[in-house]
């Protein structure tokens, strides 16, 4: 299978790739004038690289015609934490993922994979399958939903299949720094007692490696079109995975539980239905968070104080 993928050197798309070439598949990756070779890793050697941007999607035409993708993965988004979320430039990500599923029918590919955003969907009291209504509510959601609606149009009309990936809550190496998961680690891994919430929300984790397993499931999987949640499955009590995290670490150390207030947004219960993505791919998590959360705090303490490793944006 040849994929063409963007976003290749995030902290999605990166994993995404690397499985993608060790499961014997042919991957062409976008790489904007101001990417870092360095970020892709291991896989860099094996990617057929296809220079340009989104910004001028034109640039990508004769390199695309030339690879002629089976499948194009777009994992490629601007300003997914902080106060970008909320910036109006955020509805330029949802352009740039219409031009890209026109080019992709353009160019003779036969699918277009999207990664979305829980955010799509807004506030949540249980377990989400793709039914639930989406009400997002930041422009990082609105994009995200609107690119979903345009590109699932363009897709419809020009025969390709469409498979849009809603992402929950990944967690792994090179995780953006100003996440909880790595804030929670680098902060405990210096001795100090973070200040927390309540922590009485319930949170579903997924870590990014089994993430990047179910985008490559549903690549392969001819029939996988439509919407998919993604995540683990199960949301325990936040202060279960805080404390997990601090026992692996060392079980000695104070937590600030109960230090901080509640945001008014503050989301109290995430969690995916994988059901229809799991009938689809028979794709399933395969590490528990124990597992996951032991894999990446190997990972930190391998990186030491240096955390240039890690990705501020998906792409």
């Amino acid at each position: 299978m040849r994929v063409f993928m963007t976003g290749t050197s995030g902290f999605l798309g990166r994993p995404t790739a690397r499985q993608l070439v060790a499961a014997g598949h042919e991957v062409a990756a976008l790489l904007r004038p101001d990417t870092d070779r360095a970020r892709l890793g291991d896989v860099a050697g094996s990617l057929t690289p296809v220079h340009g941007s989104l910004e001028d999607v034109d640039s990508l035409r004769a390199p695309l015609s030339a690879f002629a993708p089976e499948v194009v993965i777009h994992a490629g988004w601007s300003d997914v934490s902080g106060a970008g979320r909320n910036a109006p430039a955020q509805l330029r990500n949802a352009v740039f993922a219409a031009d890209l599923a026109t080019l992709a029918s353009e160019v003779g590919a036969g699918a277009f994979i999207g990664i979305g955003s829980q955010a799509e969907y807004g506030p949540m009291t249980g377990a989400a399958d793709e039914t639930h209504p989406p009400r997002p509510t930041s422009l990082y959601g609105v994009a995200k939903l609107a690119a979903a609606l345009a590109t699932e149009q363009i897709c419809v009309r020009a025969g390709l299949r469409w498979a849009w990936i809603r992402l929950f809550c990944a967690y792994g190496p090179r995780d953006n720094p100003s996440f909880l998961i790595p804030t929670l680690m680098r902060g405990l891994l210096a001795g100090e007692c973070p200040p927390l919430t309540a922590c009485t929300q319930k949170w579903d984790f997924l870590h990014v490696d089994d993430a990047a397993a179910a985008i490559v499931a549903v690549a392969a999987a001819q029939a996988a079109a439509g919407p998919f949640n993604l995540g683990s499955g199960e949301a325990p009590p936040l202060v279960d995975t805080v404390a997990l995290l601090r026992d692996l670490i060392d079980p000695a150390l104070p937590l600030g539980i109960g230090a901080l207030p509640f945001r008014p947004e503050q989301v109290m219960h995430l969690q995916a239905d994988i059901g229809r993505l799991h009938r689809a791919t028979g794709w399933r998590p395969r590490l528990t968070l124990a597992e996951g959360l032991s894999s990446t705090l190997r990972w930190y303490r391998s990186q030491g104080q240096d955390h240039s490793a890690v990705d501020t944006r998906n792409g």
